[in-house]
């Protein structure tokens, strides 16, 4: 909404979720658990009041309305994911030699990767939970940037450099967000 130099955007608090602000630190708590981020900004200014968070700036230029923009989405995927959380799935794929991964502590282990003797391990980020069956591998959690970073980290510690992408390689793919509609 644009009032006299004056852009807000209103968002909606959903029941069950408790969202708070304290000094520039947003905080959003629901039934899947509880998030919490900075949101500083010189001129744009983020309010919880009671009919949701307002994201404004005065007179704002081109960078200050693309920062408004980028708070609302950080804010309603906060929202998304302590009610409904985020779970992307990846398939374990190998043509020849049987791939295996386990879960140990705050690491995934890969073994007999391409038929080597070496391990290779991808880290897991914040409190995502992994569960491995089989070759399906499913990451969820309710912060979508530390879901997506594990996932990132499971495809990235099975790439070879090198190689030409377009033929099949072994590996952990990405298949599925649950955030992406499907086609």
């Amino acid at each position: 909404m644009t009032v006299a130099g004056k852009i807000e955007s209103t968002i909606a608090v959903p029941e069950g979720v408790l969202a708070s602000m304290e000094s520039n630190t947003m905080k959003v708590k629901g039934p899947k658990g509880e998030l919490s981020r900075n949101f500083t900004h010189p001129t744009v200014s983020v309010v919880v009041e009671k009919d949701g968070i307002v994201v404004s700036c005065e007179y704002p230029n081109t960078k200050e309305k693309a920062m408004i923009g980028t708070f609302c989405a950080h804010i309603k995927n906060m929202i998304r994911g302590v009610t409904e959380g985020y779970i992307y799935t990846l398939k374990i794929v190998f043509s020849h030699f049987p791939m295996k991964a386990t879960v140990k502590g705050n690491k995934i282990e890969i073994s007999n990767y391409m038929g080597g003797h070496s391990l290779r391990y991808a880290d897991i980020i914040g409190k995502c939970k992994v569960k491995i069956s089989g070759a399906d591998v499913t990451v969820e959690g309710c912060d979508i940037e530390a879901v997506g970073q594990t996932s990132a980290n499971l495809e990235r510690a099975t790439s070879r450099r090198g190689f030409d992408k377009r033929v099949f390689q072994d590996g952990i793919y990405i298949v599925h967000k649950s955030h992406k509609v499907k086609e």
